[in-house]
């Protein structure tokens, strides 16, 4: 085997194991793990003091929906403080909020980003725990009673939700393509879970212990996952819990859907970077293994070897070798099936098969231009939200 082939073969494997593998190995770790332990129940009278942070910027004609919904939390009202942070708003978020003389408004003149302003509402915080949700999104009743019962083990650090995206039959390539991604990622955080520990967490619905909780720098892009990934680097464990979970809606379109891969995608680079001080492989060997697998793989090196792989594929498929013409045929009917799901995006036709390549190709092309962002310094904490469709 030449040096071409070498490295094709390795390409592939890497590419395989950073988007399907690594799922199969979780599997079967976790089986196995279930055959040699045993589950135990977890705490249904556990009912501490929450205090629930909702970040706003500029989205007071979803706020009244927003405090509805907390309204409908099955959680004793006596032990649930709700607290709305605007940090740099300009819309009608007192007149909004001044209706509801038990929330507690936390307003800036200054526009300093999320990360600022979570930090800033944290010395406000007296409860031992602290759960964070986006306004634009719907949280189950349950949510709260379901995050809360993994505290009652002194060991977990962070809870986070569900992302659940809202789809319809006649959705867009990126509507479809984000629900099917994340549907996907929602089974990894599960079985990461039960392994040892989530890594990282969702921001649309996530619960740190209070005691845990450190100020980020302003400029942090990834201020959830961060700051999960700190208490996980300090020994703590990260619970996913699928039966908390916050709903939104998908992106309006593939091109806002880009515009958040790429601001993810250039956090990620910037969190792999920050991380790299305090997360170690001998001291959290399983969360090293499953935090390199998940999220490092996918965030750098795979990108490029789709690249790499496409390349060296065409000189091997050059020598008459049935297998590599085979794979050479794969791969550009594959992405021929991703371009046909842009053009017909384009036209608004819809036509599921496309979506699953279509949305790939877009997720790796957002993490190239994340890492041109990242090294450019351009993406700022004060980010602009992707538009969002409305139900």
């Amino acid at each position: 085997m030449n040096w071409i082939a070498l490295l094709f073969w390795i390409s592939i494997f890497i590419i395989f194991y950073a988007f399907l593998g690594y799922g199969i190995l979780l599997y079967i770790l976790v089986k196995l793990k279930q055959v040699f332990t045993k589950k135990v129940a977890k705490r249904t009278d556990f009912e501490p003091h929450i205090t629930l942070i909702i970040p706003c910027f500029n989205e007071a004609d979803i706020m009244e929906t927003k405090i509805a919904n907390c309204r409908e939390l099955d959680y004793p009202t006596e032990k649930l403080s709700l607290v709305f942070i605007t940090d740099g708003s300009t819309d009608q978020f007192a007149e909004v909020l001044g209706k509801h003389k038990d929330i507690t408004l936390l307003h800036d003149e200054r526009r300093g980003g999320k990360t600022a302003a979570e930090n800033r509402s944290m010395q406000f915080v007296k409860s031992p725990f602290v759960v964070f949700s986006d306004a634009n999104t719907y949280l189950n009743p349950e949510a709260i009673r379901n995050i809360v019962k993994h505290f009652a083990d002194d060991r977990v650090g962070c809870v986070s939700g569900e992302k659940r995206v809202m789809t319809e039959k006649t959705e867009s390539a990126s509507a479809s393509g984000e629900g099917i991604y994340w549907k996907y990622e929602s089974l990894l955080k599960k079985l990461d879970s039960e392994l040892y520990s989530a890594v990282g967490a969702a921001g649309e619905l996530v619960a740190f212990r209070t005691s845990l909780y450190k100020d980020l720098p302003e400029d942090t892009l990834l201020d959830d996952f961060m700051q999960s990934m700190q208490m996980a680097a300090a020994g703590y464990k990260i619970v996913y819990e699928p039966e908390a979970y916050a709903a939104e809606t998908a992106s309006v379109n593939v091109k806002e859907e880009i515009k958040r891969k790429i601001r993810i995608s250039a956090g990620g680079w910037q969190s792999i970077q920050r991380l790299s001080g305090i997360l170690h492989f001998f001291k959290t060997p399983v969360l090293y293994f499953q935090y390199i697998s998940h999220r490092v793989l996918r965030w750098t090196v795979t990108p490029f070897l789709l690249i790499l792989a496409f390349l060296l594929n065409i000189p091997l498929a050059t020598n008459n070798d049935g297998l590599y013409e085979l794979l050479m045929g794969a791969q550009v009917l594959f992405y021929i099936a991703a371009l046909a799901g842009y053009l017909l995006e384009a036209k608004k036709i819809r036509f599921k098969a496309l979506f699953v390549p279509y949305y790939f190709c877009v997720m790796n092309y957002s993490a190239l231009a994340g890492l041109k962002r990242f090294l450019s310094g351009i993406q700022k904490g004060t980010w602009e939200k992707a538009q969002r469709k409305t139900i």
